[in-house]
């Protein structure tokens, strides 16, 4: 009995460590460099694109995507409720941008996010792709794209009549990337943000 009540803990909590493996710092340390010194400063495939090149910018994205979809997927394993694998699910974005490898200094979740959702509720994750891939085409923005593509997602999870748990997952992820946002937004405001494509030294 008490180890059923320990599971949900167990799962989320384990989500949270999955989320927080720092594979943009672990791929970006290239003789020795700190990506959080480089850059944008930001722990995410966009950062690893500018300061590193294509082919390790792809590898962290997949490995973040993976990780946000094997915490779901290893809750959904051990529970037939809804409610576990979607708190599993936003602990692994929670992990990702707070780890607590990195003193709780991470990225931003976007890519994690995706991975959770493509468990949580695959039909929602085409259209908010599809929002940012349309966002970043036109603007160059990565960070407009996130931002709009994660405020998309509760709406459409909603319209698609996903249960109430990845309903509220979707809220809180997507209040959590805005948030972590705010910075590339004031600059967006700005106009001082960088496009995809620049390739920067210094932070």
């Amino acid at each position: 009995m008490m180890f059923g009540l320990l599971m949900p803990v167990l799962l989320v909590l384990t989500g949270y460590l999955l989320g927080s493996i720092p594979f943009a710092f672990l791929l970006g340390r290239a003789g020795g460099r700190d990506l959080r010194r480089e850059g944008s400063g930001n722990l995410g495939a966009a950062n690893v694109f500018r300061t590193r090149g294509p082919s390790r910018a792809l590898a962290v994205l997949a490995l973040d995507v993976s990780k946000g979809a094997a915490a779901v997927l290893l809750a959904s394993r051990f529970t037939g409720a809804d409610a576990a694998p979607a708190a599993a699910g936003v602990a692994a974005v929670l992990g990702h941008i707070y780890p607590v490898w990195l003193r709780f200094r991470g990225g931003k979740g976007v890519a994690t996010a995706c991975g959770v959702f493509s468990v949580l509720a695959p039909v929602a994750v085409v259209p908010a792709v599809l929002v940012f891939g349309t966002t970043l085409w036109f603007s160059r923005y990565v960070s407009l794209g996130s931002v709009l593509a994660a405020v998309s997602l509760p709406p459409i999870t909603w319209a698609i009549h996903a249960p109430g748990p990845s309903i509220a997952a979707a809220l809180i992820i997507a209040a959590v990337v805005v948030q972590r946002h705010r910075g590339n937004l004031a600059r967006l405001q700005a106009g001082t943000e960088r496009r995809l494509g620049q390739r920067v030294t210094g932070p």
